[in-house]
């Protein structure tokens, strides 16, 4: 009996199924490390932002913003040890007691800080500044994060001159979104993050219907464009999805002195 040749289309497709079936395959979770989701190249191409004043504080909040810090106290937030979600759910130091100097709070007393107020979609003002004096590398040099929501880590990091994985740099949804341009300034100066969120959807079930979005601007360049956040941001392993509703700000403490000030969120 003839066989007929099988059809350049159907070659294809298995082709095409090995290759994504190859591509998708992920080491067992005991044999991971931190160093299984780290991604080095291609690195961002290194931009530079405009100028801004070092003497001013920023930006005016909105009329309708919830001001979360305005450089007077940190009353709009409680400290925890930690910063996942497991932290901030259950339990909380009490009142935050990071140093408030000059209208800047700095991250250096061994707690993260949870705001107090909980948010599902929203637009965030945040501006910071990494140490002065160069301390460390890679991940040790001026290490923070914002999270969105309590789960999803935004990355702070002194980023000037500072090679790192490339899906854990400033700008970077930790390990899951590459900035599209570093537009990092140099140690000391204030940097700004404005940042438009939108939270991921859940069923009654639990069921993830759709991802957590976000767009972020550093230093008025955009890093973050309508990037889906695809669940926990992990620093071994990959995202997990963990239904939820309304989260907090948190600012993670990392050993390292960086400084926050003028904090606002509008509810979108």
């Amino acid at each position: 009996m003839k066989i007929a040749p099988l059809s350049l289309a159907f070659c294809v497709g298995i082709v095409g199924l090995a290759l994504s079936q190859s591509a998708t395959a992920q080491p067992e979770p005991n044999k991971q490390t931190p160093q299984s989701t780290e991604i080095w190249e291609p690195v961002p191409p290194v931009i530079t932002p405009g100028t801004t004043s070092a003497a001013t504080s920023g930006t005016t909040p909105p009329s309708d913003a919830i001001v979360l810090f305005d450089g007077k106290n940190t009353d709009q937030w409680v400290a925890i040890k930690g910063y996942s979600p497991e932290s901030w759910e259950k339990t909380n130091e009490g009142p935050l007691k990071w140093p408030v100097q000059d209208g800047v709070m700095y991250s250096t007393k061994g707690f993260s800080a949870r705001s107090k107020k909980e948010f599902n979609d929203f637009q965030l003002h945040l501006e910071f500044k990494t140490p002065e004096k160069v301390e460390g590398n890679g991940q040790g040099r001026g290490n923070s994060g914002v999270f969105l929501q309590g789960r999803y880590e935004l990355q702070v990091l002194d980023n000037y001159n500072n090679p790192t994985y490339v899906d854990g740099m400033v700008g970077s949804i930790y390990k899951q979104a590459i900035p599209l341009v570093n537009p990092s300034r140099k140690p000391g100066e204030w940097q700004t993050y404005d940042v438009i969120y939108q939270a991921p959807r859940f069923n009654k079930a639990g069921m993830m219907l759709d991802y957590a979005y976000v767009t972020v601007l550093l230093n008025g360049i955009l890093v973050q464009n309508h990037a889906a956040i695809r669940g926990t941001t992990e620093y071994i392993g990959y995202p997990k999805v963990q239904p939820h509703g309304a989260g907090p700000i948190l600012l993670q403490d990392h050993g390292n002195p960086v400084g926050f000030r003028n904090i606002w969120v509008r509810e979108l």
